[in-house]
């Protein structure tokens, strides 16, 4: 019982592919996912910092508009387009929404998607 015990240690090479395909697998996933949710933090940034403008309130659509535009062009924002943002205005209201999805090819026909919604609401309703 005792030799048997010996020579039962370690990984087969089957096994040891099998991990190596695992964690490559896990890493490649990582590459793939993580700068979609830094493009992400970079929106959420532009709208606080939206939402930090002096009398971003008093401003019509199309100023809101561009002042969010420069904001995502100096962060090299590019998943976020003028369709994927509604501007609701009414008097001293601005509600800023932005609803987008990211697809991500990640090997042959195996792709990720990623959704996306964030608010924010400035002034008095």
């Amino acid at each position: 019982m005792k030799a048997s015990l010996q020579r039962q240690t370690g990984l087969t090479l089957i096994s040891t592919v099998l991990l190596l395909g695992l964690i490559g697998f896990f890493t490649l996933l990582i590459l793939k996912i993580a700068p979609i949710y830094i493009d992400h933090s970079k929106v959420v940034n532009s709208l606080a910092g939206l939402k930090q403008t002096v009398d971003i309130q008093t401003k019509n659509k199309n100023e809101v508009w561009n002042a969010l535009d420069k904001r995502f062009n100096l962060n090299y924002v590019y998943n976020v387009t003028k369709d994927d943002v509604k501007i609701t205005k009414q008097g001293n209201y601005l509600k800023v929404e932005i609803d987008y999805e990211v697809v991500e090819k990640i090997a042959g026909n195996l792709s990720v998607l990623v959704e996306f919604n964030e608010v924010i609401e400035v002034g008095v309703e």
